[in-house]
């Protein structure tokens, strides 16, 4: 037979090396990467994401024991090998496919920058340039982590990004109330410590109860650990609760 992936070999023995096992028997569900919106077969609008924090998520999450099923629109990084993966384009593709997966997850985490706008009447054939220009249509897409947080189950626990321009702090807990989270990710987009792409960010976690956790300049692989402490800890609460 056919050798296993020698990159598959080392992403697996690296995870046993530092292995915790809280998670294990416990099944994640990431959204990453990016959204492509056609215009038309060869055009498409956009966003930025180049899926290193899903990457980081999926990676922390099998190294301590977890399923993992990341849902991926356009990345320049794939996840982890030993993860589910799903490829979903557009925004629509991606909430079919994380609602399909839904039910089986006990952590959803939305790391995806899904595409806001979507348009309203993609053309079948290639726009061809008349030197008039055109004028696009854009809809809204519906918001993938907020319809989540609505269907979930009291044991589920649901985190989001926020990542903001100004008013970083403001703008998260509103995301985070109008939202229903349990948990955001906050991170002020802009300046070398917060490139899109870059493999370090300085993020602030933000719950319910008003809790503000800023963390210092981390490789997206230590805030992907902080991200799991925290959620682990917010479902023993929760289970604590529910047993009162």
């Amino acid at each position: 037979g056919r050798m296993i992936d020698p990159a598959y070999i080392v992403e697996v023995a690296l995870g046993l090396l530092r292995r915790r096992n809280d998670l294990e028997g416990l099944h994640v569900l990431i959204t990453s990467g990016a959204n492509h919106e056609p215009i038309d077969p060869v055009r498409y609008i956009g966003n930025r994401s180049s899926g290193k924090m899903g990457y980081a998520l999926a990676k922390e999450a099998l190294d301590r024991g977890a399923k993992v099923t990341v849902v991926t629109g356009p990345a320049d990084v794939a996840p982890p090998l030993a993860a589910h993966v799903v490829h979903a384009e557009t925004a629509l593709d991606m909430r079919d496919a994380v609602l399909k997966h839904l039910p089986e997850a006990d952590f959803v985490i939305g790391a995806a920058a899904v595409a806001d706008y979507r348009i309203a009447e993609p053309a079948r054939t290639k726009r061809k340039k008349d030197g008039q220009g055109i004028t696009l249509k854009l809809i809204e897409n519906p918001d993938v982590i907020s319809e989540v947080a609505l269907r979930k189950r009291d044991d589920q626990i649901v985190a989001g990004f926020a990542a903001e321009t100004n008013d970083l702090i403001e703008n998260a807990r509103a995301k985070l109330n109008k939202k229903h989270l349990d948990l955001i990710v906050a991170n002020e987009v802009g300046g070398k410590d917060s490139a899109i792409g870059a493999d370090a960010v300085r993020a602030t976690l933000l719950t319910p109860d008003g809790a503000v956790d800023a963390l210092p300049l981390l490789e997206k692989s230590a805030l992907a650990e902080r991200i799991f402490d925290r959620l682990l800890a917010l479902r023993a609460r929760n289970r604590r609760g529910a047993t009162v």
